[in-house]
């Protein structure tokens, strides 16, 4: 391939990945530098300059015309201004001023003598160095593509695909990259099959070395939250609100939903005409009871009703500031069910509502009372 070929290439290459011109040919004449001084001459202060029409690449040797050899990068001319050097600048890349005065009469400290010293073969080393440094920006321009591409995806929901599987977790094909989910991050019970479709709440992106590390769960509340207002297109277009969600996973989750329009039921619209809508999200899941809970901006209306399927509950508002705390009160045919089983019910409905909320009968009201 020659030169003007080379270029071609290179141009496709950068136009297709979508890399930037400059810092690839930068990269590509800081590593024809490394390579000239590791097989040619170590010592020599060298540029490399490569021409982006032609694609020749030349070597230019120059020398800091100095007063006295130094160490280190800085100097002064002739009236004292402090003079920067390049601090790779050893002895062998400086000339004296009276030398150089003899190859240039009226050169100054700071300036420099150039001359070309580029080998024969050179463009053999030029051709490797070339394309390690291509492949590299390659590399680096489709893992900052892909990171871009995921940044924004965080708390979002993404179907992807089942492609294996280790001892702790699922690798999920979500397209360009491949999603982490730990095993202990599915929901309890269900079962997968390797090459069929899944969804997956993205709970962290964060960018390393290789690409983003994108890390994927079916557990948290927030699945449960992407898939109503995916199966639900009034949460899309406004006319329901979806407040909270409390969640054990596989069990039992409690949503909070309210309409903006007075016409629209907000815990029908959710279900469904003959339960279609929440059905669907029943079966994505595996099984997991979810309850409908009607949000209110009166607290003790709120938390009524998020005791459900417990009945006939009045609710005080002991704090609503601070500690955040309430008595629900409850028949005796309603305590179990307004604590649930292992107290799911009581510890949801605080979930959601962020309030601690105590449970007594009346019974226990009024022997309180007397004593």
């Amino acid at each position: 391939m020659n030169g003007k070929e080379f270029i071609k290439a290179l141009k496709n290459i950068i136009e297709e990945k979508n890399i930037d011109e400059d810092t690839v040919y930068d990269a590509m004449e800081q590593g024809l530098i490394t390579a000239y001084k590791k097989n040619y001459d170590s010592k020599t202060n060298v540029k490399v300059l490569i021409d982006r029409k032609s694609g020749e690449f030349r070597v230019i040797r120059y020398y800091v015309v100095v007063d006295e050899y130094i160490e280190g990068d800085e100097s002064t001319d002739e009236e004292g201004n402090i003079i920067y050097l390049d601090p790779e600048i050893n002895e062998d890349a400086q000339l004296l001023l009276e030398d150089a005065r003899k190859m240039v009469p009226d050169i100054n400290v700071g300036e420099t003598i150039e001359e070309e010293v580029t080998p024969k073969d050179f463009g053999r080393v030029a051709a490797s160095t070339c394309k390690q440094v291509v492949t590299q920006k390659i590399r680096e321009a489709e893992r900052n593509s892909i990171i871009n591409e995921f940044a924004d995806k965080q708390d979002e929901l993404m179907v992807g695909v089942l492609a294996m599987e280790d001892n702790r977790n699922y690798y999920i094909d979500l397209g360009r990259t491949r999603g982490i989910l730990p095993k202990t991050e599915m929901i309890p019970g269900e079962t997968v099959k390797m090459g069929s479709s899944i969804k997956v709440y993205i709970s962290k992106v964060e960018a390393n070395t290789k690409g983003p590390l994108v890390l994927c769960t079916r557990k948290h509340y927030g699945f449960v939250k992407r898939l109503f207002e995916t199966e639900i297109p009034e949460l899309q277009d406004g006319t329901l609100e979806l407040h909270a969600v409390a969640r054990e996973a596989g069990v039992r989750s409690k949503v909070a939903v309210s309409s903006t329009n007075d016409r629209v039921d907000a815990i029908g619209t959710c279900i469904g005409e003959r339960g279609s809508r929440i059905a669907s999200i029943l079966s994505e899941l595996n099984g997991e009871k979810v309850d409908l809970v009607l949000w209110s901006e009166d607290n003790a209306e709120y938390i009524k009703n998020a005791l459900s399927p417990a009945k006939d509950v009045i609710v005080s508002i002991i704090d609503d500031t601070k500690t955040r705390e309430a008595l629900a009160i409850v028949n005796d045919d309603n305590l179990s069910l307004a604590i649930g089983k292992k107290g799911m019910n009581i510890r949801l409905a605080s979930k959601l509502t962020k309030f601690k909320i105590n449970i007594k009968t009346m019974q226990q009201i009024q022997e309180e009372g007397n004593q």
